[in-house]
């Protein structure tokens, strides 16, 4: 599993009008839609339905949410960049800026798991999200995120 299998350039951006958690969830499903064709009304709904078993906001301006698509055939990602930190009840209470949303299907149980754990590790590095923080272009965040395994690998 990386990056690379669960990212495309398409399915990354920086946003500056989020006001909310729930505006959030809506740009996200935006995202995923015009990404990977997922209807925006059924990935913000799963989005948020997961939501609500416990919010997804790991600390340190990072939120990882996740939902179920039965529709989808395997395990995709959407990434944002905030400029502007959003309340998210975030486990450590801190505002969040860094958003990377995993989509699995139905079924997926280990894929699913590889996905959110490689997503996890990556960004409990502090070095690593300052270089994502401090590059607000698609583009480049996009290729920083998909280089990290080669260079975690060297």
């Amino acid at each position: 599993m990386n990056f690379m299998k669960l990212l495309t350039p398409g399915a990354v951006r920086v946003i500056s009008t989020a006001s909310s958690k729930k505006r959030l969830m809506h740009d996200l499903a935006d995202l995923a839609d015009s990404a990977y064709r997922i209807p925006a009304p059924q990935a913000v709904e799963a989005l948020m339905e997961r939501e609500s078993l416990g919010p997804t906001g790991v600390g340190h301006g990072v939120a990882l949410p996740h939902a179920r698509i039965g529709e989808i055939e395997e395990v995709l990602g959407a990434f944002i960049l905030l400029e502007k930190p959003i309340d998210f009840e975030a486990v450590d209470r801190q505002p969040v800026d860094i958003v990377f949303a995993l989509f699995a299907p139905e079924e997926a149980g280990v894929e699913h798991l590889k996905a959110l754990a490689l997503v996890s590790r990556t960004l409990r590095d502090a070095n690593f999200c300052a270089k994502l923080r401090a590059n607000p272009d698609p583009a480049t965040l996009y290729t920083i995120l998909t280089e990290s395994q080669s260079v975690q690998a060297a």
